[in-house]
C-alpha cells in the first residue's frame, strides 16, 4: 500500500524528475523515497504510477508466500495467531486509538536509524533486498573482465568506479566542466530551448519536464507529456508560505546555494544564490497545486506542435522537442498556465541569470558523484534540514541504489535466479484471483451503483492483468557503456540511455510485458492504462510474519494491500479509466454524483486528522490512496469470510478471527518518521500518514466496531450516517 496507483505520480508534481536513488540529498520531492525505494525507471515514467513508499505491501506478500511455501514433510504444527503482543500498548483502549493499542510499544521503543528519514515494519525487507543485491554487485566487481559476460562486467565497474573515492576527490568538479561550459557558450535565448533538451536527456531539471507514456484517451499509441518542473524545493508551499518553518528552509537554502556556487569557482556566490531562489519562486507560483496536478481531466491538454507557441511564444518548442529527439504531431501538456509562467520568465529574466540557474542544476544533479565536499554540502541541506536525517547513508548502500537504477533489470534476472520461488508466483496470483473474487461479489451487491455502471465496473474488474514476480523479457544494456573509472560519465550515459530507451518507443507498438519497478524493488503499482497489478518478486519473501500465522492475520495484511492495488482501478481518478485504459466516462452521470458524494465525505474526514501540531492530512491530495485502503481493508475483510467457508474460527491469543484481522491490518502500518520528514509527505505525498492509514478505514468498517465493541463516546466512534462505504 506503499503501492502504486498510475495517475498520481506523473502529474502530482512539477519537480518530479527521475530518481537516482544513490543520493541521498538531490534536491527535489523524490528526495523523499530515496532511501526508501529503488526505482529503476525513475520517476519520469513513474509518474504513471503513484508510488507508495514501501510499506506494507511488501510485508504482506512476503508473508503470504512464505506461509504457502512447501516445506518438507513433517508433523504439522499448531497455526499461530501472526499477532506480535510485544508490540501492544494495553494502556490504551482499542476503541480510542487502535493504531496505538495494537502498535504503541513498538512507536515507544523503537528509534529511527541515523541515516533515515523514516523507519517503519517493512524497512527490514527493504534492508534485505538492499544487502542481497550488494553480495551480487560485490561478487561481480571481484571477479576478473575474463571470466564474465558482459552484463555482469558493467555491474561490477560500476560499483568500482562508484567507490573509488580518492579518485572523484581528486577530480572534484572536473567531470561536469564539458557540460558546465555547455551553458557557459550561450550567447542568447535562443539557444535556451535545445540546451534544455540536452539536459532532459541527461535529467537534469529543467523548467519543463519530458517524459514518454502511453496516451491517456489513447492507448494504444505512445506519446510524449510535457509538465511543470524547475523547483528545487519539494514543493511550491515551501517557496510561497509565509510560516517560519518555510522563511527557515528558504534561507538555509539561500545558504546551500551560495556554498554550493561558491564551490563552484563563482566569485558572485551570494548574490547569484539570491537570483536563483528568487527565480524559482516566481516559477513555483505558476505551478499548479498537487491536488490539481493528479486530476486526470485537467491534465490531459492535447496540442499540436505548431500550437505550443499559444501556450509560450517564448520557447522555441520545435528546437526544444526536435533536440530531445521527439518528432510527433501532438504532445500532451499537463499544465499549460505553468509553462505559460516559464515563457514569461524566460521574456523577462536576463540570460546571465539563466545560465547561473541551469549551472546550479547540472551540479545539483550531478553532486553526488563529485569530491566529498560537494556530497557533504547537499546532505547537510536536503538530507538534515529537510528531512531531519542524521548521518549519511553508508558509501555501499548509495552504491548499491546507483546500480539499481542504472543496471537495474541486469540485477534483477540474477536476483529472481537467486532468490525468487517459482511457487511464490503461482500461491500469489491464486491470491489476487481470490480478492478479484471478493471484488467482483462486492460490486454486485452495492446498493448505491446502477445496473450499467455495475455492468462496465465487472468488465473492467474482469480485464485486470497482474504481474507477478519479474518480467517476462529484460531489458537488453547492450548499448550501455560503463567504465571502471568513469563514474560522471557512466551516470551520465546511463540517464541518456533510459531517455532514449522511452523516446524509442514514440510511433511503436505498445509494449504490454514492460515493467516499471526492477523485480528486487520493495513496492508494487497500478497501471490504469493497462490496467494492471504489479508485484515485483522483492515484495514475496520473508520476514515480517509468522510462517504458520492464522489467515485472519493473513488477510488483514496481505489481503487488504493487494484489495488496495486492485481498488486503484475504482479511486477517484482510476475509475476515470475504461477497462482496455482508456480515459472516459464510463458512468451514469447519477451514479458518478453518489461517488463523488462519498468522496466528499472521505476527504472531509482525512481533513480532520492533524499528525503535527498546525500540519493537518490533506483529504483532497490523498482522497485516491484513502479510497484505495478503505476498499482494501473492506474487500479483505469479505475475502477472508469467505475463506472460512462458513466455519467459526478459533479464539487465539484472547482474540476472534475478527479481531485478529483488524490486529493484522494495524501491524502492518506502524511506523515513525522525523518531524521535518512528516512535513515534506504532508505537503507532496499523496498518501495519509500510517497512523491514519489504520484509523480512517476502520472508523469507516462497521465490522469494526462489531470486532471491538466499538461505542458511541469512544473515540474511534463515528455516527454510521458519517461512515463512508464505497467498493
Amino acid at each position: 500500500m506503499h503501492c502504486a496507483h498510475v495517475r498520481d505520480e506523473r502529474t502530482r508534481d512539477s519537480g518530479h524528475r527521475w530518481t537516482d536513488p544513490s543520493a541521498s540529498f538531490k534536491l527535489h520531492p523524490s528526495d523523499s523515497y530515496i532511501e526508501l525505494a529503488h526505482i529503476q525507471r525513475g520517476d519520469r515514467r513513474l509518474r504513471r504510477i503513484v508510488v507508495h513508499r514501501f510499506s506494507a505491501i511488501s510485508i504482506f506478500v512476503s508473508f503470504f508466500c512464505a506461509c504457502h511455501r512447501q516445506e518438507p514433510a513433517t508433523e504439522a504444527k499448531p497455526l499461530t495467531s501472526g499477532i506480535e503482543l510485544a508490540h501492544f500498548d494495553r494502556s490504551v483502549r482499542p476503541q480510542d486509538d487502535f493504531y496505538r493499542y495494537v502498535n504503541g510499544g513498538w512507536l515507544k521503543t523503537t528509534q529511527i536509524p541515523s541515516d533515515r528519514a523514516e523507519f517503519g515494519s517493512f524497512s527490514a525487507l527493504a534492508e534485505e533486498s538492499q544487502k542481497r543485491i550488494r553480495s551480487i554487485v560485490e561478487e561481480n566487481a571481484g571477479q576478473s573482465s575474463q571470466s564474465q559476460d558482459p552484463g555482469q562486467q558493467k555491474i561490477g565497474d560500476l560499483f568500482k568506479s562508484f567507490m573509488d573515492e580518492k579518485k572523484r576527490n581528486d577530480l572534484g568538479l572536473r567531470p561536469i566542466e564539458h557540460e558546465l561550459a555547455r551553458v557557459d557558450a550561450l550567447t542568447s535565448k535562443d539557444e535556451i530551448a535545445p540546451l534544455m533538451a540536452h539536459l532532459e536527456a541527461t535529467h537534469v531539471r529543467t523548467p519543463i519536464n519530458i517524459y514518454i507514456a502511453q496516451d491517456d484517451k489513447d492507448p494504444q499509441h505512445y506519446i510524449a507529456y510535457l509538465g511543470q518542473s524547475g523547483l528545487s524545493l519539494p514543493d511550491r508551499d515551501y517557496y510561497l508560505l509565509d510560516e517560519d518553518r518555510f522563511r527557515q528552509i528558504r534561507g538555509a537554502f539561500s545558504k546551500h546555494l551560495e556554498k554550493m556556487l561558491a564551490m563552484m569557482g563563482d566569485s558572485s556566490a551570494s548574490q547569484d544564490s539570491a537570483y536563483i531562489l528568487e527565480l524559482e519562486t516566481a516559477l513555483a507560483r505558476k505551478h499548479w497545486t498537487r491536488v490539481d496536478s493528479r486530476d486526470s481531466d485537467k491534465v490531459y491538454n492535447r496540442f499540436e506542435i505548431g500550437k505550443l507557441k499559444t501556450i509560450s511564444a517564448e520557447l522555441n518548442w520545435e528546437a526544444f522537442l526536435k533536440g530531445a529527439g521527439i518528432s510527433i504531431p501532438a504532445v500532451i501538456v499537463s499544465q499549460p498556465s505553468a509553462l505559460a509562467g516559464f515563457g514569461e520568465q524566460l521574456r523577462e529574466t536576463p540570460l546571465p541569470i539563466w545560465k547561473i540557474y541551469f549551472k546550479w542544476q547540472i551540479v545539483s544533479e550531478f553532486a553526488q558523484y563529485l569530491s566529498n565536499p560537494f556530497v557533504d554540502e547537499g546532505f547537510e541541506f536536503s538530507g538534515r534540514i529537510l528531512r531531519g536525517i542524521q548521518e549519511q547513508r553508508p558509501r555501499w548502500k548509495r552504491a548499491v541504489a546507483m546500480e539499481e537504477w542504472a543496471l537495474g533489470e541486469l540485477l534483477g534476472k540474477v536476483y529472481v535466479a537467486r532468490y525468487f520461488s517459482p511457487d511464490a508466483k503461482v500461491r500469489m496470483e491464486q491470491l489476487v484471483q481470490n480478492l478479484l473474487k471478493a471484488y467482483m461479489q462486492s460490486i454486485e451487491s452495492l446498493d448505491w451503483l446502477g445496473p450499467e455502471t455495475k455492468r462496465q465496473a465487472l468488465i473492467k474488474l474482469s480485464h485486470f492483468s497482474a504481474k507477478i514476480g519479474y518480467p517476462k523479457k529484460w531489458l537488453d544494456y547492450s548499448g550501455l557503456s560503463i567504465s571502471p573509472d568513469d563514474l560522471v560519465g557512466n551516470v551520465l550515459r546511463a540517464k541518456q540511455f533510459r531517455f532514449q530507451d522511452d523516446v524509442n518507443k514514440l510511433n511503436k507498438p505498445i509494449d504490454r510485458d514492460e515493467w516499471e519497478m526492477t523485480p528486487q524493488t520493495v513496492n508494487a503499482y497500478y497501471n490504469p492504462s493497462l490496467n494492471e497489478i504489479v508485484f515485483p518478486a522483492a515484495l514475496l519473501q520473508p520476514p515480517f510474519f509468522d510462517l504458520s500465522a492464522d489467515d485472519a492475520v493473513n488477510y488483514g495484511g496481505i489481503g487488504a494491500v493487494i484489495g488496495h492495488e486492485i481498488g486503484h482501478g475504482f479511486d477517484d481518478e482510476g475509475s476515470k479509466y475504461d477497462s482496455d485504459g482508456a480515459l472516459s466516462n464510463w458512468w451514469t452521470q447519477q451514479d458518478r454524483q453518489a461517488f463523488e458524494a462519498r468522496t466528499k465525505a472521505l476527504i472531509e474526514q482525512y481533513n480532520r486528522f492533524e499528525p503535527l501540531k498546525g500540519y493537518k492530512v490533506n483529504g483532497a491530495l490523498t482522497i485516491g490512496e484513502n479510497i484505495g485502503d478503505l476498499g482494501g481493508a473492506t474487500i479483505a475483510y469479505k475475502a477472508y469470510h469467505l475463506a472460512l467457508n462458513g466455519k467459526e474460527p478459533p479464539v487465539m491469543d484472547g482474540f476472534t478471527g475478527d479481531q485478529r484481522f483488524f490486529i493484522g491490518f494495524a501491524q502492518i502500518w506502524r511506523s515513525r518518521a522525523r518531524e521535518e520528514a512528516q512535513v515534506e509527505r504532508l505537503k507532496t505525498d499523496p498518501h495519509s500518514p500510517n497512523e491514519f492509514r489504520t484509523r480512517g478505514p476502520l472508523q469507516n468498517l462497521t465490522e469494526f466496531y462489531n470486532a471491538f465493541n466499538v461505542t458511541p463516546g469512544d473515540r474511534m466512534f463515528l455516527p454510521p450516517e458519517q461512515r463512508v462505504k464505497l467498493w
